[in-house]
């Protein structure tokens, strides 16, 4: 069967693949769908066409799977910010597992490595501590809002997720149910605010309007809770009538900013931060660790399996008394800080500039004396000058972007040869090729997954590796 593009198929979805596709095999050839899970038979429409597979899109469920159940959320098929809804939490725990296992055996060879099952999150919903909204007055319309025989009004104000691959048109949310209840309810009333005050959402097209995006952060460890008011231009008068109105529908709000991003970049980092009420930042904790969180500074977006997370690390860094622990593509500094309490001392080195100052403010607030940071390529700062003044690492954790590490740098690794280095990835087929070329000197002798977003594809993954 050639299955050329646009033609529709009934397809019996075999296995889970990569970014929360399900499998179909026509003919050994492997049709990746969308929204679909394991069992299910679907009708689809073929939209991509490549030599070596095919994907689809999901048009009907003509039998469920066993394994189907009903999503908590109604946006959940359209917005890109949930994928798995309609599989069971177990099932994707499963499933997560199962990627990063393929990806370590397949793509990085490593037959003999253990692979434990995926890490759970606690909590399945309400789980992120950082919620980014966005308004348009280009409000992207589902199929069935399509086909509805009255009028759907596709212009006005939006307020939620940016459709799948759209920059222009954000779909217009009733319900989400990954940050806490608040969340919502916040970014509800603030849309029916600026609705009845006639406050014009931004337009992307145009570059014109007023409310560009509601960033919510809320700390898991403390009570404090922020309000991100991001806007196109600068207007005080109006910002303070708002926040005033936000101060008493919900007593929650400790502090209000105002970001204001009067560019064209889509960012919610505003040239101007004006702090409209309360300190202008969250407290937050990881582990024993105080963070002041700023609007718009990283902090893991789930905050009690970030503490997982690092207590896997740690545990697979098995640190002795005397040990230096350098800490590559550190960011603000939070493993750096979270490995400090075990060893000697730690070298954290990051390539931004703005990451390494964070990471010196976390470290000095915290009271920590024994980690340093430093600014440079990862390629470049094992000199011997760094060696002489840090002394050499025993210990080395890498956690690089999703790209995973640089040619390099894992060639300038293969060369140190530090006597226990631990990977800890956001992608595992990229972390599979890093290990891969690092078996040339390391035994990859177990790899654990974490799951940080449930319903969603994402997993991440610690390896442990001991110099051969």
């Amino acid at each position: 069967m050639a299955l050329k593009k646009g033609e529709e198929v009934t397809l019996e979805i075999e296995s889970a693949a990569f970014r929360g596709k399900g499998v179909a095999k026509v003919d050994g050839l492997a049709v990746f769908v969308y929204g679909t899970a394991p069992g299910d038979v679907v009708k689809a429409r073929i939209i991509k066409k490549k030599k070596n597979y095919r994907e689809a899109k999901l048009l009907e469920v003509l039998e469920p799977s066993k394994d189907r159940i009903e999503p908590k959320c109604q946006h959940a098929n359209v917005c890109g910010g949930c994928s798995w809804q309609h599989v069971p939490y177990a099932k994707q725990l499963e499933y997560k597992g199962q990627q990063v296992a393929d990806h370590i055996t397949r793509l990085g060879g490593l037959s003999d490595t253990i692979i434990h099952p995926a890490m759970g999150s606690e909590s399945e919903f309400y789980y992120r501590n950082k919620m980014e909204y966005s308004f348009s007055n280009r409000r992207w319309l589902t199929r069935e809002e399509i086909n509805r025989d009255e009028f759907v009004d596709d212009s006005g104000f939006a307020a939620g997720m940016h459709a799948p691959g759209r920059f222009d048109k954000i779909l217009n949310l009733n319900e989400c149910h990954l940050q806490r209840e608040e969340s919502f309810e916040i970014l509800d009333f603030v849309r029916n605010y600026c609705i009845q005050h006639d406050i014009p959402p931004f337009d992307a097209m145009k570059h014109e309007g007023f409310m560009r995006h509601l960033m919510i952060r809320n700390s898991f460890h403390t009570d404090d809770f922020m309000v991100n008011l991001v806007t196109y231009q600068d207007d005080q008068e109006l910002i303070k009538k708002l926040s005033d109105e936000l101060l008493e529908k919900f007593p929650v709000i400790t502090t209000i900013v105002n970001n204001i991003n009067d560019t064209k970049s889509p960012t919610s980092i505003g040239r101007i931060k004006k702090v409209i009420h309360g300190p202008g930042y969250i407290v937050d904790k990881i582990g024993d660790h105080t963070f002041k969180i700023h609007p718009n500074a990283f902090f893991q977006t789930n905050t009690a399996q970030a503490e997982r997370l690092y207590e896997t690390a740690r545990e697979f860094a098995d640190l002795k008394d005397g040990e230096i622990v350098y800490d590559l593509y550190c960011g603000v500094g939070t493993l750096s800080l979270f490995m400090s309490q075990k060893a000697e001392k730690v070298l954290g080195i990051e390539l931004v500039d703005v990451a390494v100052q964070n990471a010196k403010f976390n470290a000095k607030e915290n009271n920590i004396g024994n980690v340093s940071f430093i600014k440079g390529d990862m390629k470049d700062v094992f000199t011997q000058e760094i060696v002489d003044k840090f002394g050499a690492p025993d210990v080395l954790i890498t956690d690089p972007p999703r790209a995973g590490m640089h040619p390099d740098v894992v060639k300038r690794l293969k060369e140190l040869k530090v006597p226990k280095l631990v990977y800890v990835s956001c992608d595992s087929s990229t972390m599979a090729r890093d290990l891969k070329e690092l078996t040339e000197v390391y035994d990859v002798l177990e790899v654990q997954p974490v799951d940080m977003f449930p319903q969603t594809y994402h997993v991440e993954a610690v390896a442990k590796l001991r110099l051969k």
